[in-house]
């Protein structure tokens, strides 16, 4: 019986080759890696604390094998252009959407994959969209006020 194999992927851009063990979860393999941003709260794939994107979807890293990341690109909070905020992040910090900011992270690639399918979403669009992400500090507010501010800052950077 196989515990371990090696995968190969891109992650925030970069070629990576991981051993991981055959019941490693994602977000165990990033953070091997230093990448904290993706934390495990509730290990049950409900907070959105570990969200990352693989080939452009959002999933719970607490519940991705790691093994199905084999071939796939991964990206995390820590990926940036060219050394610089999007403006998704941009916006979260304008509008202050983080208190302590344990779900900034997840709220912040949830925001990204909402705005590519929806530029321009409707506050209704927005609870739905970013109901699999809690914060504890109920920053909702500004976090609804900055993904609205994301979506202007990508139309006039189209």
């Amino acid at each position: 019986m196989t515990t371990s194999r090696t995968i190969h992927f891109t992650l925030n851009g970069e070629p990576v080759t991981a051993q991981i063990g055959t019941h490693q979860h994602l977000v165990e393999v990033l953070q091997a890696r230093g990448l904290t941003g993706a934390r495990e709260s509730c290990a049950q794939g409900l907070c959105g604390c570990c969200t990352v994107l693989v080939n452009d979807v959002a999933v719970s890293g607490c519940l991705y094998l790691a093994a199905f990341a084999d071939g796939a690109e991964v990206r995390t909070i820590e990926h940036t252009t060219d050394g610089k905020l999007d403006a998704v992040q941009e916006a979260f910090i304008e509008c202050g959407a983080f208190q302590c900011g344990y779900c900034t992270p997840g709220f912040i690639l949830m925001t990204r994959q909402l705005l590519d399918e929806h530029p321009d979403p409707s506050d209704d669009e927005i609870k739905h969209y970013l109901s699999g992400n809690l914060c504890r500090c109920a920053a909702y507010s500004e976090i609804i006020k900055a993904v609205k501010l994301a979506a202007s800052k990508r139309k006039i950077a189209k």
